[in-house]
């Protein structure tokens, strides 16, 4: 708004006493202020009203108008209630640095005149903004994209002073403002904390925008939903909008893979033309979602042909072929192979009445995309295809020097396991909490087309690993295969429990009855490889109890510690328990 305007506003009793010729200046805020020096509250373009109670001599009045002007202030209005007239010496100072003053009549009070200019600049710069949205929306839709989601946030921070984030379902930062001071940059724990609430509050049924207070501050997140896009389409490619209402699917088909735009304000203040004005904004960058999205079909072809003859048991010249066709796709200008991983996730929902290969295709890329190797390489670059049932990534890994071999890059270690799911098993689990899993199993890195089916396998089995294992969600890799944990997850459940409850219940029963803690025992003793100095030291206890502890485990099970077979026994009960 302009300071003229507020002239022409009976109600606020305002009578200008300086400065005609500077009155289209922009007023961006108000501020109120009886400090001496206001300067570092003001950022410029503040209508600043004062009650005078700075002002003790005549000379003060030049100082503090020339802080305001420095600072770049619209004007500045006096109040008369403190000394019931403005004084000439501020008149004067006013004129001298052009600086527009008016006078408050004592009987309007400053948060009037506050509401007053806030409202209409909030209003303004809702309408600019919407009409610079509308008019990027149509240059999204109908051509190349405008720059991306940065292009929006950075609308926001400046017409709205929002700080806000594009933010994906396990909490990477997609995108944010790129204006200079935008303030720092959201923390990676934030980040996950606000992708958790948000697919809890999804998975719940809340109506968006929902919001979170954190000791970092108060946010609003607003799902980003693109009822164009449907994980289940041919190749990854865009469903006709009305052929995915949102009233007709389930919200497990996207509550995995949706965008959210996370604002830092509390949007249960606002009005509900702001409301309207996010809505539109998370509508334009479900369009640049669609985009990136559709960029993957051919890096999803090419894993489906690889896949394809691997599983069909292609002759290894064959699949090495279409690889070296997949090679500059996922890594241009690469001059060697790459070694290869590869990658099996699965998403099961209980009562099995979801197609889960398509939704775990979405996320295990959201997943990978997360694990870019660094900030000069494009991190998209994994190729992943799904069978209906699981999703099955390629993870192409550089050929690199022992001494520029990065923490994901090694070809002699590639991604891990553990890793894989630090940042992201939090707000998945919020996510998958109530009815369903995600499990996921790495192999280890390969060097040539030889190696794939046998990675493909090894990354199955360390998925059936990682599914025998209690949790939301669950990962193992290849390291773990060679270990005797490989044949637990094969074992049928009855028979798992009947084999535990004939070794542990007498011993369950025996400690309920006498707190006599055999189980910790055992397990202790085990851990100790049988040593009795061992194993009644980390008890704390004299070896001769020890002894007459053991002795009670074996009466209880009619089982022989000092035999290898029954150690190996008690070993597996233990570990399928």
């Amino acid at each position: 708004m302009r300071l003229r305007a507020l002239l022409e506003t009976d109600t606020l009793g305002l009578r200008l006493l300086g400065g005609e010729d500077e009155l289209d200046r922009t007023v961006r805020g108000v501020m109120t202020t009886d400090l001496r020096d206001p300067s570092r509250y003001l950022s410029g373009g503040e209508l600043v009203l004062t009650g005078l109670a700075w002002r003790r001599k005549p000379e003060d009045s030049e100082r503090f108008v020339r802080i305001l002007t420095q600072a770049g202030v619209a004007g500045l209005a006096a109040g008369e209630a403190e000394l019931g007239a403005i004084p000439d010496d501020l008149v004067a100072a006013c004129s001298r640095n052009r600086l527009p003053l008016f006078a408050v009549d004592e009987d309007v009070a400053f948060a009037a005149i506050t509401e007053h200019v806030v409202r209409q600049v909030s209003s303004e710069r809702a309408g600019d903004l919407a009409a610079v949205v509308d008019r990027h929306r149509r240059l999204m839709t109908s051509g190349p994209a405008g720059g991306g989601p940065e292009v929006v946030l950075d609308l926001l921070g400046s017409d709205l002073d929002l700080r806000a984030w594009v933010l994906s379902p396990t909490g990477r930062r997609i995108a944010g403002s790129s204006l200079a001071g935008a303030g720092p940059e959201l923390p990676a724990p934030v980040c996950s904390t606000l992708a958790g609430e948000h697919l809890a509050a999804t998975r719940s049924g809340r109506r968006g925008p929902y919001r979170l207070a954190t000791q970092a501050g108060t946010y609003s997140l607003f799902p980003i939903r693109s009822w164009g896009h449907h994980p289940a389409a041919a190749g990854g490619g865009r469903a006709a909008p009305e052929a995915h209402a949102p009233a007709s699917r389930d919200v497990r088909e996207t509550v995995l893979s949706d965008w959210l735009l996370a604002v830092e304000a509390d949007a249960g203040e606002w009005s509900a033309e702001r409301l309207d004005l996010l809505q539109g904004v998370t509508q334009l960058i479900a369009v640049e979602r669609d985009r990136r999205d559709a960029a993957r079909t051919v890096r999803r072809r090419l894993a489906q042909e690889v896949l394809e003859l691997v599983q069909a048991g292609a002759p290894p010249a064959e699949v090495a072929a279409r690889l070296r066709v997949a090679a500059p796709v996922l890594l241009p200008g690469l001059g060697a192979a790459p070694h290869w991983q590869v990658v099996v996730a699965r998403v099961e929902w209980e009562g099995g009445d979801l197609d889960g290969g398509p939704i775990t295709q979405s996320l295990l890329e959201e997943i990978l995309v997360g694990q870019g190797t660094d900030d000069s390489e494009p991190p998209d670059r994994i190729a992943v295809a799904h069978n209906g049932k699981e999703a099955i990534a390629l993870v192409p890994l550089p050929s690199l020097p022992a001494d520029e071999e990065g923490p994901h890059r090694s070809p002699g270690r590639g991604l891990e396991a553990e890793e894989l799911l630090a940042a992201v098993g939090e707000p998945l689990a919020r996510g998958l909490d109530g009815d369903g899993r995600l499990t996921i199993g790495v192999s280890a890195v390969v060097q040539s087309a030889e190696g794939l089916r046998g990675a493909l396998e090894e990354a199955r089995h360390a998925r059936r690993v990682a599914a025998a294992r209690p949790g939301r969600v669950c990962a193992a890799g290849h390291q773990e295969l060679a270990s005797h944990v490989l044949l637990l997850p094969f074992v049928p459940d009855d028979v798992r429990r009947a084999f535990t409850a004939r070794l542990l219940d007498p011993l369950r029963d025996y400690d309920r009855r006498h707190r006599a803690e055999l189980v910790p025992t055992l397990e202790a003793f085990l851990d100790s490889d049988g040593s009795w100095t061992r194993c009644a030291s980390r008890l704390h206890l004299h070896v001769n109890t020890l002894r007459y502890r053991v002795g009670r485990i074996e009466q209880l099970t009619g089982r022989d510690l000092s035999r290898l077979e029954d150690k190996l026994d008690f070993f597996l009960a233990l570990r399928m328990s």
